[in-house]
C-alpha cells in the first residue's frame, strides 16, 4: 500500500469515531488480504490504531502487559497492512494484511484459529487456498494411494494432458448449458490447474496478486 493510500485510509478510518469499550479497546480481526484466511484476533486502542495507520504494520494493545506491541517485532512475522474496515456499529475492525513468513500464530501455525477441540485443522479461508495446501502436502509427502500423487509422479506429461482433457470437457459442458455439469467440470479444471501450479512451485497467492493488480 502506498503512503497516499494510507492517507486516504486514515481519513476513511476516523480514529476518534471508533466506538471503544469501557477499557478504551476495540477488537481487531486480522485476515490475509488475498485469500481471506482469518489469521488472528487482538485488541487495539486509539494509539495502536494510529501507529498501525502511520507505520503500515499492525500494532496492538496487550491487556496482560498493559502496553503496545508490534506484531512480528520479535519473530519477524510482520503484518503489512493493505486495508482497514470497521463494522456498521463502528465497534470492531477488520484488517487485511500481507503476513510475512505466512505465520501469524505464536505456535507456528498460519492462523490462530487452527484447533477444534484440540485437533489441528485448516484455518478458515477460501476453498481454493485450502485445496492448494492439501495438494502441496501431497507433493511433499506422497502416498501410493493418492490420485494427486500419481499425477505428480507422471510429471508434466500427465499433468498437462489432464488439463487439456479437462479444458475440453469444460467447453462441452458450457455447450450443453447444464449448470451442475458446468460447475463440476470447472471444479475439475481448477483442481488440475492447482496441481500444475504446485508441480512448478508457483504459489497460488502469486495468481491472486495478478488478479488483484489487474482489478486495480
Amino acid at each position: 500500500m502506498s503512503s497516499n493510500d494510507l492517507r486516504s485510509l486514515h481519513y476513511a478510518i476516523p480514529v476518534e469515531k471508533i466506538r471503544y469499550d469501557e477499557r478504551g479497546l476495540v477488537p481487531a480481526i486480522v485476515q490475509d488480504y488475498l485469500d481471506g484466511t482469518v489469521l488472528m484476533m487482538a485488541w487495539m486502542n486509539q494509539e495502536s490504531l494510529q501507529k498501525t495507520l502511520e507505520t503500515e504494520e499492525t500494532w496492538f494493545w496487550s491487556r496482560s502487559r498493559q502496553e503496545l506491541w508490534h506484531k512480528g517485532a520479535t519473530s519477524g512475522h510482520i503484518q503489512k497492512v493493505q486495508s482497514i474496515r470497521y463494522d456498521c456499529d463502528s465497534d470492531a475492525l477488520l484488517i487485511g494484511v500481507e503476513q510475512l513468513g505466512d505465520i501469524a500464530c505464536h505456535t507456528g501455525e498460519r492462523s490462530c484459529f487452527h484447533q477444534i477441540e484440540g485437533n489441528i485443522v485448516s484455518p478458515p479461508g477460501d476453498a481454493l487456498s485450502q485445496l492448494f495446501q492439501i495438494i502441496c502436502d501431497r507433493r511433499d509427502n506422497p502416498t501410493e494411494s493418492s490420485y494427486t500423487c500419481k499425477l505428480f509422479a507422471g510429471g508434466d506429461n500427465k499433468i498437462l494432458k489432464k488439463i487439456g482433457e479437462e479444458t475440453a470437457e469444460v467447453v462441452m459442458a458450457f455447450k450443453d448449458d447444464e449448470a451442475d455439469a458446468i460447475a463440476g467440470e470447472v471444479a475439475d479444471l481448477l483442481y488440475h490447474t492447482l496441481v500444475a501450479l504446485a508441480h512448478h512451485q508457483v504459489d497460488l497467492k502469486s495468481v491472486y496478486r495478478k488478479l488483484q493488480e489487474r482489478r486495480q
